[in-house]
């Protein structure tokens, strides 16, 4: 069953706008699927073929000649060379919607085009599948704890894929293949129990000490190893939200997993044998409703910046975002029960905050929609 991708309204509004397109994301995250099959009117080039990409950095202005409209070159930063030749060609042509580039490395490729494209793309990101676009295809699984164990990429739904399978490949093929271009990591083994620690820190602030002396690396190789999870679309960092409601808050990221799927492997959660008794729930269901607001985030073209807050005395709220009528507040609780305790964060963040507060919502881990006085209550699969 094809799944209709919501970000694919925004690209065809932008193709009109910009000679080029960057489409960006994790690996498998559906890239190549809604180019060949959404935009068919499209050649597609892929860069991953030896041959196409030998003819593209021996005979570079051939190559192009060849493929100079309405083209798409997937894994272009596998030739960094083409990127000041595009620069020329769309500068002279002014030909909208002339090519369209995708690449799964998101440091190569938005390092290429901050250098040689700049003002003439517009770009966007593709992450595996959102809840909205699974429930619009009647695909969204309705156990909440089934949900986080399959996780979201697209090849689990459309070839129904054992998702324990799916994930070992991914994560071996993952280290195997994209770290590996990026860094020279002489031991697989130890990154590979940095992914996992930092598994079990998602939902929690951000320690590079105790991230280096649990992995036994240096604090600068955590760092960079963190830099590249982020870039490869595995994981991401959430900031948090200064401003001048109290002195003390914290400075620090919170850590966060695009997928739970991949979240909950790299936990060794297996068969879907997620119970809420398991220690990691809490940030597991924390890190699914938050994934869910980054991803139709970028779906949606929504252009919202994200932030947690929280004082140095452990106050705090789960997720925020401005817009032009005020802060819009959300607490995330995995309980399926409503308790008058859940809403103490967001009660303490209005009574600092008072007007600036517009919005302010509980998203819990049960199914009933309630609006009550000062709040809305939204159930998980109503995101």
């Amino acid at each position: 069953m094809s799944i209709k991708r919501s970000i694919l309204k925004s690209i065809n509004r932008e193709l009109t706008k910009y000679p080029i397109i960057a489409l960006t994301g994790p690996r498998q995250s559906g890239k190549t699927t809604l180019l060949k099959d959404e935009l068919s009117d499209y050649t597609y080039i892929s860069l991953e073929n030896p041959d196409n990409r030998e003819y593209a950095e021996k005979d570079t202005k051939g190559f192009l000649e060849e493929y100079d409209h309405k083209v798409i070159l997937d894994e272009v930063q596998r030739v960094p060379k083409l990127f000041s030749y595009l620069q020329g060609i769309v500068d002279e042509k002014k030909i909208m919607g002339q090519y369209i580039l995708s690449g799964s490395q998101n440091f190569n490729l938005m390092e290429q085009i901050t250098q040689s494209l700049a003002g003439r793309v517009a770009l966007f990101t593709l992450y595996p599948f959102d809840n909205s676009e699974l429930k619009d295809a009647g695909l969204l699984i309705d156990d909440i704890n089934k949900l986080m164990t399959t996780g979201f990429y697209p090849a689990i739904y459309d070839r129904s894929i054992n998702p324990d399978r799916y994930y070992d490949d991914y994560i071996k093929t993952y280290i195997n293949r994209d770290v590996t271009q990026l860094i020279n990591i002489q031991n697989q083994s130890t990154f590979k129990r940095f992914i996992k620690i930092c598994a079990t820190r998602a939902g929690s602030l951000i320690n590079y000490a105790s991230l280096a002396k649990d992995t036994g690396v240096s604090h600068s190789t955590a760092r960079n190893w963190m830099t590249i999870l982020e870039t490869s679309y595995i994981l991401y960092q959430l900031p948090p939200y200064y401003n001048n409601y109290s002195k003390r808050l914290t400075k620090s990221n919170k850590l966060y997993f695009y997928d739970t799927g991949v979240l909950c492997h790299l936990l060794n959660i297996r068969k879907g044998d997620l119970s809420p008794t398991n220690k990691h729930y809490g940030h597991i269901f924390e890190n699914l409703v938050i994934s869910e607001f980054v991803k139709q985030n970028a779906h949606l073209s929504q252009y919202r910046d994200y932030y947690f807050w929280r004082s140095s005395h452990g106050r705090e709220v789960d997720l925020l975002f401005e817009d032009n009528d005020g802060i819009n507040v959300y607490e995330v609780k995995a309980t399926t029960t409503i308790s008058s305790k859940l809403f103490h964060g967001l009660e303490y963040f209005k009574i600092l905050a008072g007007d600036e507060v517009n919005e302010q919502t509980l998203i819990y881990g049960g199914k009933e929609n309630q609006n009550r006085t000062n709040y809305t209550v939204t159930g998980w699969n109503s995101l």
